[in-house]
């Protein structure tokens, strides 16, 4: 499989994002090409693998334009035709890649997406999902963002695609909840209660409606909501980890015995930091489109590109898009 990774996005340059690309290659069997200008690549490469062992595995792919991360998503893919989101998309659509993945503007990310590869047939609208870790088992959270103002056909939709990428993850038969404010049929408001009746007359194993308090419970495989709440979910998880290290760390510098024990539990602390750490599971997939492409966030670090392509490949090579194609037709 081959990857065409933004190799101008991200808040760390491309240097970073070269790094994951190589990490990527060493652990797997996948070939990647590093969008983006040309000048740039080559001498941060020459850095990294000065012998050149990569040389049939990496390729640079130029592209003259970079759309910054404050650029209006619209404009700046319609007016930069030659910047790295664009050009990796085109090799996407050519064939001559199997998937792509950024850690660019997302906006424009999703918008190049649906411009140059357009919709699977049958797809309303194309959405975003992101892995969460949970007690037992990651669970697929969709859609985070990309639609805020959502109908019930919408949601049902990005059932379907959630749970096509949790089989890509060994999920046979995903469970699906849908997040409500409670877990009793008719719970909810009007867009909630029309998606229950939806998923609950499908052929997905639909087992009710979930509450917030049961994303991380990993009792389900895929969770649905419109992506006003599931960008919420998204930034309270992101900000109550951070904020549970800080205030962790605060508790142990108080006294010589909490540090010692620290100390005597640090192997524990850190296969905690690592479980929740979004770096884990690279990026987050955008489903629906008539192709493979994620989204990674702007401070990922080369560990999280890596993860995100090795991503890439999975979705490609589970051939994810015939399976979605198959469950809207069902």
């Amino acid at each position: 499989m081959h990857i065409a990774l933004d190799a101008m996005g991200g808040d760390h340059g491309s240097k970073e994002l070269i790094a994951g690309a190589l990490l990527a290659i060493q652990e797997t069997d996948l070939t990647v090409s590093l969008v983006g200008d040309e000048n740039v690549l080559r001498s941060h490469l020459e850095t990294l693998d000065p012998d050149s062992k990569t040389a049939d595995l990496l390729h640079i792919v130029h592209a003259s334009q970079v759309v910054e991360m404050d650029e209006h998503p619209v404009n700046a893919v319609r007016k930069k035709k030659d910047s790295s989101i664009v050009v990796a998309f085109d090799l996407v659509r050519r064939g001559e890649a199997d998937a792509m993945v950024s850690a660019g503007n997302s906006g424009a990310t999703m918008t190049a997406a649906i411009r140059k590869l357009g919709r699977l047939e049958g797809v309303a609208r194309p959405g975003i999902a992101s892995i969460f870790p949970t007690r037992k088992k990651p669970v697929v959270l969709m859609d985070i963002g990309a639609n805020v103002d959502c109908k019930a056909l919408h949601l049902y939709q990005f059932a379907v695609m959630a749970s096509a990428l949790s089989r890509v993850h060994g999920m046979e038969r995903p469970k699906v909840g849908l997040l409500s404010i409670g877990e009793e049929t008719g719970k909810g408001n009007s867009l909630v209660k029309e998606t229950y009746s939806l998923l609950e007359n499908s052929s997905l194993n639909f087992i009710g409606n979930v509450e917030g308090r049961d994303i991380f419970q990993g009792e389900v495989d895929v969770i649905v909501c419109d992506g006003f709440v599931g960008n919420i979910c998204l930034k309270v998880s992101e900000g109550l980890a951070d904020a549970a290290m800080i205030m962790l760390r605060d508790e142990i510098m108080k006294s010589w015995l909490a540090k010692i024990g620290y100390l005597l539990a640090r192997n524990a602390f850190r296969s905690f930091k690592k479980r929740v750490d979004y770096a884990e599971y690279g990026g987050a997939p955008l489903l629906g489109i008539d192709g493979i492409g994620i989204v990674c966030h702007g401070k990922s670090s080369a560990h999280a590109i890596k993860n995100a392509v090795i991503e890439a490949g999975k979705m490609a090579k589970g051939n994810i898009n015939h399976d979605i194609l198959e469950g809207l037709a069902a």
